[in-house]
């Protein structure tokens, strides 16, 4: 489960199996790119030619449509902690890096419910 579970333990999972099967020759930061790319690809893939409210409804009653999502989504966390265990990027203090810049970034009080920015405004 999320909540009982810490980052280091799913990037220790994905290093020990990556190991077990001597894969990570395989694993430099550019092909992990491609691969991360690649799998983010299959998980919009779900999604194709689906109408937000058909998504919905799948999401709550097609347990197959679900499980599919939830492996296409596995396999991009995957990718993404191969990422950082190849380059040696603390996850949490990334996404905690970006998180407090985005806040920066945009402000509450200038971006609450506006959900697309303004093109050629920086």
């Amino acid at each position: 489960m999320d909540a009982e579970t810490r980052i280091q333990e799913i990037k220790d999972l994905v290093r020990e199996f990556r190991d077990a099967r001597d894969w990570q020759k395989y694993n430099d930061p550019k092909s992990v790119a491609e691969a991360l790319s690649i799998e983010a690809g299959e998980l919009l893939e779900c999604f194709l030619w689906k109408e937000k409210p058909d998504i919905a409804e799948r999401f709550k009653n097609d347990p197959v449509f679900r499980e599919h999502v939830a492996e296409e989504l596995a396999d991009v966390l995957i990718y993404a902690i191969h990422m950082a265990n190849e380059t040696g990027i603390d996850m949490a203090a990334a996404v905690r890096d970006k998180i407090a810049k985005n806040e920066a970034k945009y402000p509450v009080a200038a971006w609450k419910g506006i959900p697309t920015k303004n093109i050629g405004a920086n």
